[in-house]
């Protein structure tokens, strides 16, 4: 290997060592302020994390620094063989896809759980009620049914109830958690909760109109996929139809890809081409989540 690709390689591995370091210290740094952050009582001092912790938090994903250290060998050396192979632009584009493959995925986590925790809000607001009709009070009650809620909600919950068990309140906690997880069903709870606590009032009706709100929300959802089936068929067929055509003409005739891709103009237009369905596939993605 040449001498400029090793002194880049160990540029890249003391960058990962630093980030891995700094990362540490941190999370160190932010387990030692708890007590200072409790006593202070400002709002919203609990999700003081950084952006890779939130997004691993929310997508459900415990990785060690050992783990993530491992990680970015692996994407360092994905990158150095399409170097070696293909050049730089197909480096700086593969290592592009690889950070925008491991976002979507995260992504796709985090969507998967907030839907299974929605589902399984009606069930733990019905054991709230329950729990508040036999004399509880509306903190014990939450307690007693995040304890009985199945995963993911409940693992979700944990960080609130140990806000919580720390000495927060609970108007606090139940906000924070709505803004972490920026669900419109959740911060219907945690307003609800702050209203009670503020003003009083029979929180079992109010529980129970919520029930009925998001049983009707998602009732009405489901309407709406059906309605818009042929839409969301028509966007994948459109999207998935250039990239089969492309894999199809590699197959059967991978000289002209190839005599295109070593030259100037070709791979400027296979580039090009690329661009658009990345922007295009993209467009549909967003069309497709805003019905």
């Amino acid at each position: 290997m040449e001498i400029p690709l090793l002194l880049g390689l160990l540029a890249l591995v003391l960058l990962l060592l630093s980030f891995v370091m700094f990362r540490k210290a941190r999370l160190k740094a932010n387990a030692e302020s708890v007590a200072e952050r409790l006593m202070a009582g400002r709002r919203g001092e609990q999700t003081s994390l950084g952006m890779l912790d939130k997004s691993l938090l929310k997508a459900d994903l415990q990785l060690s620094g050992i783990s993530l250290m491992v990680l970015g060998f692996l994407f360092i050396g994905c990158i150095l063989l399409l170097y070696v192979g293909w050049g730089a632009g197909m480096a700086l584009g593969g290592g592009g896809g690889l950070l925008l493959l491991g976002r979507g995925y995260m992504a796709w986590r985090f969507r998967r759980r907030v839907v299974k925790m929605v589902a399984q809000l009606p069930a733990m607001l019905d054991h709230m009620i329950r729990s508040l009709k036999s004399g509880r009070t509306l903190g014990e009650a939450l307690s007693l049914a995040a304890a009985a809620t199945p995963d993911p909600l409940r693992h979700a919950l944990g960080r609130s109830q140990r806000f919580i068990e720390r000495g927060g309140s609970l108007e606090e906690a139940m906000e924070d958690f709505a803004e972490f997880y920026a669900q419109s069903e959740f911060r219907l709870l945690a307003l609800a909760i702050r209203v009670n606590q503020k003003y009083g009032g029979n929180a079992t009706e109010v529980l129970g109109n919520l029930i009925s709100l998001i049983q009707e929300r998602d009732k009405a959802s489901r309407q709406l996929k059906a309605m818009t089936g042929e839409t969301r068929v028509s966007a994948l067929v459109l999207g998935g139809l250039p990239v089969t055509l492309a894999a199809y003409i590699f197959i059967s005739s991978p000289d002209f890809l190839m005599g295109l891709w070593q030259d100037p103009s070709g791979k400027l237009i296979l580039l090009t081409a690329f661009a658009f369905q990345v922007f295009g596939s993209l467009a549909l993605w967003r069309m497709l989540r805003s019905i």
